[in-house]
């Protein structure tokens, strides 16, 4: 087990202690850590599913009686797609701030192709100081690690709280957020004005340094189809007969270059480019490299981008169109020789500040129809913007600061990451600055098979929190 060092209370100072094990002992010793492991451990056994409608409300009705038991305030609302949850914990003092946390109770499916070698997805694993189930890190074990922070400060403080403490906590997260602009705007004079919204998750880089972000890029999905034909045709008239295979692949050609670029008229145009600030912190703190994402995946084709500024400004800061999946012909035993009549391509564009999911729906039909693809039909399942937050804003800063007190690591500070999640959706609700950290890993495989956290990563954040309460004293 790789030695680390953490912290421990003298006083009241912060002073570093020296190992895993001893990190691993608190959390064996905390009684209330110890009880809502127990709640995690029947949250990972509870199926939430969104995209399945697998348990959405069960779970949510669990965290109801949870948070209740708890001593919050709870409201459960299940008046649009997916169940939401509020619970509020007010604090002891008059004219206190408040401070939010997002949270969701869905997770990802954990289908049959993929591989769990760490027990079974949804039920809680111990194994060699990890933590493995689906939810774990995404995002179940959040909610139980801050719980935990919570009313472990109201033991130490005979149940008082410095400030405001609300939870959000909604069953739409895997699925873009549906609804969740409804339920905010529903319930926006208990949130709005807040001095912080920590956002769901965060995750350790491969230093073991504590990773604060700042923001998301957003999204938009969309299906691309054509047919070609009523029906399949012999493969005698390739010669003579476009396939709809051929022309989705001629459509999907034109819209990136090799090198990665979109060759769409108008999207770059609109991206909000990264102040020098944003790029400096991007450059000091990430770590993925071309080289990097060869040995964690074992890339066989080049990355798209060697230089290691010009890749990070891409991964962090411009757009990007994906495939998702493509389906055309027949792929069955044997030979069929045919000419498809149908293919499709589930596609997705990455979105930065200044991009809209739709608009660059429209440029994308506009593309096709310039180039001569006009038999492509363009279906938008999903979309999400982005958002960077300013991380010099005064309740990031305290963060930053607590972090770096109980992270002899290092904190590494990025103003936004690669991935995408609701943050716009939420500040252009509330206006609270939103910064992101948690208790996942490097390798907690997220959306994948043993998706796990550190036992010790989990009591730290326990911890980290718990300061963080403190800081409004």
């Amino acid at each position: 087990m790789r030695a680390r060092r953490f912290v421990v209370y003298e006083g009241d100072d912060l002073m570093a202690f020296s190992s895993e094990e001893e990190q691993l002992r608190k959390f064996r010793d905390d009684d209330i850590a110890q009880h809502y492991f127990e709640v995690l451990r029947t949250l990972i056994s509870k199926k939430s599913i969104f995209a399945q409608q697998i348990g959405l409300l069960d779970v949510a009705t669990y965290l109801k009686d949870m948070f209740e038991e708890a001593g919050a305030e709870v409201v459960l609302d299940d008046s649009y797609a997916a169940p939401f949850v509020m619970a509020t914990f007010k604090a002891s003092v008059p004219d206190a701030k408040t401070l939010i946390f997002y949270n969701h109770y869905d997770t990802v499916p954990a289908d049959a192709d993929q591989v769990w070698e760490k027990g079974n997805p949804f039920e809680l694993t111990i194994s060699d100081g990890y933590i493995y189930g689906r939810g774990v890190d995404d995002d179940k074990g959040h909610i139980t690690a801050r719980l935990s922070a919570l009313k472990k400060y109201q033991s130490r403080q005979n149940g008082h709280l410095p400030v405001n403490v609300i939870f959000i906590m909604e069953g739409a997260e895997e699925s873009a957020s549906v609804d969740l602009d409804k339920y905010l705007s529903k319930y926006k004079e208990h949130l709005i004005g807040a001095d912080l919204l920590v956002w769901e998750q965060g995750h350790r880089n491969s230093l073991h340094q504590l990773e604060i972000a700042g923001g998301n890029k957003g999204i938009v999905t969309f299906d691309l189809q054509v047919k070609s034909a009523d029906l399949d045709i012999h493969s005698s008239y390739g010669g003579v007969i476009d396939s709809a295979s051929w022309y989705l692949l001629s459509a999907l050609q034109s819209m990136r270059a090799a090198d990665g670029q979109i060759l769409v008229d108008g999207i770059y145009e609109q991206v909000q480019e990264p102040n020098e600030r944003e790029l400096a912190l991007v450059e000091e703190f990430a770590l993925a490299t071309s080289q990097s994402m060869k040995d964690i995946y074992g890339l066989t084709l080049p990355t798209l981008v060697e230089d290691r500024r010009e890749f990070l400004k891409r991964l962090y800061f411009e757009p990007s169109i994906t495939i998702e999946g493509l389906s055309t012909g027949y792929l069955g035993q044997g030979v069929k020789t045919i000419i498809p009549a149908q293919a499709s391509a589930k596609m997705e564009v990455r979105l930065v500040p200044g991009l809209e999911p739709h608009d660059v729906l429209d440029k994308i039909r506009q593309h096709l129809d310039k180039h001569g693809f006009d038999k492509v039909e363009v279906v938008f399942t999903l979309g999400e913007m982005s958002y960077r937050s300013d991380m010099s804003h005064p309740a990031i800063v305290n963060v930053i600061e607590l972090a770096k007190k109980l992270t002899p690591e290092g904190v590494a500070v990025l103003p936004t990451s690669p991935g995408t999640g609701p943050m716009h959706t939420v500040f252009h609700a509330l206006g609270v600055p939103i910064a992101g950290f948690g208790l996942g890993n490097a390798n907690s495989r997220d959306h994948a098979g043993d998706e796990n956290v550190s036992i010790a990563d989990y009591y730290s954040h326990v911890e980290l929190v718990e300061e963080l309460i403190a800081s409004y004293e």
